[in-house]
């Protein structure tokens, strides 16, 4: 579990014990639900990262919505993360965090495609040497924060964390024309662990 989670459980596990010693048990009973929950939802597994030097992972646990083809020959996949994916992400490749963009927004549902657009989000750029990817960090309707964890300049492995989304969100992974793209509209794939592409 992320430390994120302590700001949101020390609230709910003092309102939970105030009704218990109250005499509200079905209140009680439901933040303590709630407890679970958040326990749950900030949850970080460990994850085993692929060996290789010319391999990009999926930045997030979720299901692939969308593959398509940018004007300018890059390739965009796009990963869709319900409240019930671990919503800690991770950098596709290893480098060095050369851009990080935030944008305010609105709060669509994560699966619509126009969400890419408009929804608040983090865009951060990693330049492995080679290779150059994009990810952004979408806020859904439900999730209203987009966090990052790094700072431009920081030097990123293949895999490690990098930040997170609150409560239902979007991933959309940009790569050059280059990259061997592996995966399939309707897969799940698993941050850190899952292989999106390979490139020369």
């Amino acid at each position: 579990m992320i430390r994120d989670a302590y700001k949101f459980l020390a609230p709910l596990l003092a309102l939970g014990i105030v009704s218990v010693a109250a005499g509200f048990e079905y209140l009680a009973c439901l933040l303590f639900i709630l407890v679970l929950f958040t326990a749950y939802f900030f949850r970080n597994p460990s994850r085993r990262i692929p060996e290789g030097k010319n391999l990009v992972v999926s930045p997030a646990d979720g299901r692939i919505v969308k593959i398509a083809s940018l004007e300018n020959g890059e390739r965009c996949i796009s990963i869709f993360l319900s409240i019930f994916d671990v919503h800690v992400n991770r950098s596709p490749i290893s480098g060095e965090l050369k851009k990080l963009e935030y944008r305010r927004g609105r709060f669509k549902a994560a699966f619509r495609e126009e969400a890419s657009a408009v929804n608040e989000q983090n865009i951060l750029t990693v330049d492995g040497g080679n290779i150059q990817v994009t990810f952004k960090q979408i806020a859904g309707w439900i999730a209203r924060r987009v966090v990052c964890w790094k700072k431009p300049g920081d030097i990123l492995e293949k895999g490690e964390t990098v930040g997170m989304i609150r409560f239902g969100s979007r991933v959309d992974v940009i790569v050059p024309g280059k990259v061997n793209v592996s995966v399939k509209v309707g897969e799940r794939v698993v941050g850190g662990s899952s292989i999106l592409g390979d490139y020369p």
